[in-house]
């Protein structure tokens, strides 16, 4: 069976529970056309390049599946009726990956990485750099 990755854009004021809910919906569907949803995943609300109707940050939601091209379909036909959805693509790949996807590796390192912030080491301001003589 073909392996898609499906990411939804759900708009900004929706709670996450009601995320969590369009999620279910869209694996149900899948399900119900004898797919299969390999793994869902929840990359939180996100700041938009561009605003979309009104929208400066979106839901995003990921769903792994394995499904034939007719269940494909229909999840995007649902989708495109959903007024709570305000993008979403659905791309086939060769394989699904194993473990977390690039956005929830990139989530986990910018954690990590906020942790160090406290200490900023001997990184003077801007009072220790040489001043500039502008009378040459």
């Amino acid at each position: 069976m073909p392996a898609y990755e499906h990411v939804i854009l759900a708009r900004q004021d929706l709670a996450q529970a009601q995320v969590d809910a369009m999620a279910e919906a869209a694996a149900k569907i899948v399900e119900d056309h004898k797919g299969k949803v390999v793994r869902t995943e929840t990359w939180g609300l996100r700041q938009l390049a561009y605003k979309i109707d009104k929208n400066r940050k979106a839901h995003y939601v990921m769903l792994a599946i394995d499904a034939p091209g007719d269940t494909v379909d229909e999840l995007e036909r649902q989708a495109s009726l959903n007024e709570d959805v305000i993008r979403y693509m659905t791309i086939r790949v060769e394989e699904h990956e194993d473990g977390p996807s690039v956005m929830m590796r990139k989530n986990e390192r910018s954690d990590r990485d906020r942790g160090g912030r406290g200490d900023r080491g001997d990184r003077g301001g801007r009072g220790d750099r040489p001043s500039r003589d502008r009378d040459n």
